[in-house]
């Protein structure tokens, strides 16, 4: 079960997602422990305000972290978003430079994503990525079973189930 005291998401830099013409770019708050996304958002653009909407999301729906991972991208050393973290009392940890294996939950996200949703859905537009990715990330924390967890869904292991109590 998932230690409600010390949850540890991690952030990553955006992923560019190719569509039918074009790209679109993704950015995930993730739980390490459970692999649940709790935030996730689209831009046509590499700029911080995207990022901020989704970690600002993850923070009001599932409250702060103790750490908070990133990489190196712009976006998560700027000014806007390290403020964010240290206001909510959250502790920055920042991958090294081209370590890819620092942030391997999300890296398998981003490959679990594209092949299993935008590779076969290439988007023609940026609401038809949102609403696919909508779709999917349902899918993905709600019904799809990982290997990883024991057989169970992110969701699953994120949110445990209260046992029943005895009716009187």
């Amino acid at each position: 079960m998932i230690d409600r005291t010390h949850p540890l998401p991690i952030t990553r830099q955006a992923e560019a997602l190719g569509m039918a013409r074009g790209f679109v770019y993704l950015t995930a708050v993730v739980d390490w422990f459970s692999r649940k996304v709790l935030a996730w958002r689209v831009s046509i653009t590499m700029d911080v305000y995207f990022c901020l909407e989704a970690l600002g999301e993850a923070l009001a729906r599932y409250g702060a972290p103790d750490i908070m991972n990133t990489d190196q991208g712009s976006q998560f050393t700027s000014l806007a978003f390290t403020g964010l973290l240290k206001d909510h009392g959250i502790r920055i940890s920042m991958d090294g430079k081209g370590a890819w294996r620092d942030n391997i939950f999300v890296e398998r996200l981003w490959r679990t994503v594209k092949y299993e949703e935008v590779y076969l859905h290439a988007y023609d537009t940026v609401s038809d990525s949102r609403t696919g990715l909508r779709r999917y990330f349902g899918l993905y924390y709600q019904r799809r079973p990982h290997s990883s967890l024991g057989r169970c869904t992110p969701d699953q292991v994120y949110f445990p189930q209260q046992p029943l109590t005895q009716a009187a």
